[in-house]
């Protein structure tokens, strides 16, 4: 018997390493076994629409496929079940959303190999100076509004090596300080100071290490051991030391304190409010871009969702939710102290000097604004101004001038005149030599196709497409008619409520899921049961799409916050702490501008006419 348990210990463990191991492999056969019943037994199209929407959805929330794969899913399934046509579904894999997406991503191309980021992003700082508080509000401007137009990925990687930049600064100029305090109340070297020196050095090399690597539990298990083994090695000498500690001394431990707190606040501060700035505009994440085209697509009529309306609606919600989450992360990690922000005519601190040289000579690298950038911002501010006068709604835009054509030139439209200027504009001018005459140089546009390609995201593209296909087929197959049938006696509850779960569960799920997986699973949901209790559709949507990108808590919810965490200041409870009060005041501050101006904006209060009228009988077999 002991041999017998032996023996079946270690098998038992095995097979549950195995099992471990194939896990996704598992979730991969099992799930459509175990979902097959419900075609099987139902054998309706709503039914079978509705195994096809639950493997895609499961797939997409566990990432057991990669995203896009798990989206090509309803390119076969729905035609083997005969909801729609082989050349149906592949129609709806493309659409006006992907030549939107074209013409940004060379933009963002152009606007990330000519380093105009850089500079936009240093002279948003330097305009703000270089307090701790508004070095921190000045990354924050700066990192939102380079996400208004990049994606927040993007954003984040080309902004926080400034911020590393500016940390490392800091670290070496306090220490300098510091030596300089001990030397002169002791009038000798101090042995404290130089071993928390070597600490000093060993942190900062690991943290350059963790910048090559982007390994955050290696480094920061190297980092624990290099402090461990100089504590070790010092640990005689340094009691003898402390026996007599300075009066300068006493009060650096809470110094270092505050050093980190302003470094975690520095992290934090990119990686939302990369996300944050993303909220302004269509174009600024991939769930409005997803929400527009699935809105356009189902209510063709409405032509009310374009990009100056999107702005106008967004705009006071993400300065509201910039401002309370820089005023949230100051208190929570430095205390907010007013007289310290706003004093004036004193003397700045060594931090402060750090920084500001940081900035400034980083600025000096970027030398004079080139011919490039020049083009790059021209034809940014150009394009912006053709998605702001197409139909601005108060006054005729410019696609007036088409009245036979109305409803025809979209915000893709101009996104794609101007994205192809990019591969026509050469790249440099001609220069003339000391003789007067012209140097002859080969012809290279603004960018290039291979780069183009680096910068596109196609998972997103393809992943669009897949919840484009279900949207269809659900249409199709009238799955939409039957969910919203079935949630007619939500209309009982009052609307604010309807809407604040609506915000509170996607919230919640796109900390575990991809933010456009959420809002592809979540749209054909929402909009048949605002159809149902016959309210604006626009009333659920608009505000869950802006939920939908609040994943604040963990370092796996958003790439952005990934890439921060991977620089080493930050542990998963800060995140944690910080990210749960930036939830609460995304769902709050979105609440607030849904139930007040945005109303007058697109008239909620009134059930419009280009939405469908659901009949409360349930005509389906399902």
């Amino acid at each position: 018997m002991e041999d017998g348990n032996f023996n079946y210990q270690p098998s038992a463990m095995k097979i549950f390493s195995y099992l471990l191991v194939y896990r996704r492999f598992l979730l991969i056969v099992l799930t459509p076994l175990l979902l097959l019943p419900l075609p099987l037994i139902i054998r309706t199209k709503e039914a079978e629409c509705a195994y096809t929407l639950f493997v895609v959805a499961i797939f997409w929330l566990t990432e057991a496929l990669p995203l896009a794969v798990s989206a090509l899913l309803p390119a076969f399934m729905f035609p083997l079940f005969g909801i729609m046509a082989s050349k149906q579904v592949a129609s709806a894999y493309f659409k006006d959303f992907h030549l939107l997406l074209i013409g940004v991503i060379c933009l963002a191309t152009s606007i990330e190999k000519w380093n105009f980021h850089k500079r936009v992003a240093l002279r948003m700082v330097m305009l703000v100076g270089v307090n701790p508080a508004w070095l921190t509000l000045g990354f924050m401007v700066s990192c939102s509004f380079l996400s208004m137009w990049l994606s927040n990925t993007s954003a984040a990687a080309m902004v926080m090596p400034i911020v590393e930049a500016v940390a490392q600064q800091i670290i070496k100029a306090e220490a300098e300080v510091d030596a300089l305090e001990m030397s002169q109340s002791n009038g000798s070297t101090n042995l404290a100071l130089e071993l928390d020196e070597n600490i000093m050095e060993c942190e900062t090399s690991d943290w350059k290490e963790k910048t090559k690597e982007a390994n955050r539990y290696g480094n920061g298990m190297s980092n624990t051991v290099c402090i461990i083994e100089n504590e070790k090695e010092n640990e005689k000498e340094k009691e003898k030391v402390l026996q007599n500690v300075p009066p300068a001394e006493t009060g650096k431990k809470s110094r270092e304190d505050k050093y980190n707190g302003v470094f975690k606040v520095m992290c934090l501060c990119i990686a939302y409010s990369a996300t944050i700035g993303g909220l302004t505009t269509i174009t600024g994440t991939s769930t409005n871009l997803i929400f527009a085209e699935h809105f356009n697509t189902r209510y063709p009529d409405c032509q009310c969702i374009n990009f100056g309306s999107w702005f106008i609606l967004s705009i006071p919600i993400t300065v509201i939710i910039l401002l309370l989450s820089w005023v949230w992360l100051q208190w929570l990690f430095l205390g907010f102290d007013f007289k310290s922000m706003f004093k004036c005519g004193k003397e700045k601190t060594a931090r402060e000097k750090a920084s500001a040289q940081v900035i400034q000579e980083e600025y000096k690298k970027l030398g004079p604004i080139s011919y490039p950038e020049i083009v790059t911002l021209v034809l940014f501010i150009l394009m912006t101004l053709l998605w702001f006068t197409r139909d601005p709604g108060f006054i005729p835009g410019w696609s007036s001038f088409f009245p036979k054509y109305k409803g025809f030139a979209t915000d893709s439209t101009t996104a794609l005149v101007i994205g192809l200027l990019f591969f026509i504009i050469p790249a440099k001018t001609l220069s003339r030599t000391s003789n007067g005459e012209n140097t002859v140089f080969d012809y290279t546009p603004l960018i290039t196709w291979k780069e183009f390609q680096s910068c596109m995201p196609w998972e997103i593209a393809i992943l669009v497409g897949g919840g484009f296909a279900l949207a269809d087929g659900c249409e199709v197959s009238k799955l939409s008619a039957w969910v919203g049938n079935k949630l007619t006696p939500l209309g009982s509850l009052p609307l604010w409520l309807i809407i604040l779960v609506s915000c509170l569960i996607v919230t919640s799920v796109t900390e575990v899921a991809s933010n456009p997986a959420t809002i592809t699973i979540f749209l054909p949901i929402l909009s048949p049961l605002a159809e149902a209790i016959h309210v604006n559709p626009l009333f659920i949507l608009i505000p869950t799409t802006l939920c939908t990108s609040f994943a604040f808590l963990l370092p796996v919810a958003n790439p952005a916050n990934a890439i921060v965490f991977s620089y080493g200041h930050l542990t998963v409870m800060d995140m944690v702490k910080a990210g749960l009060g930036i939830n609460i005041i995304g769902v709050a501050v979105v609440m607030l501008g849904i139930m007040t101006w945005t109303v007058p904006i697109f008239d909620l209060y009134t059930y419009p006419s280009w939405a469908p009228i659901i009949s409360s009988t349930n005509n389906t077999g399902l």
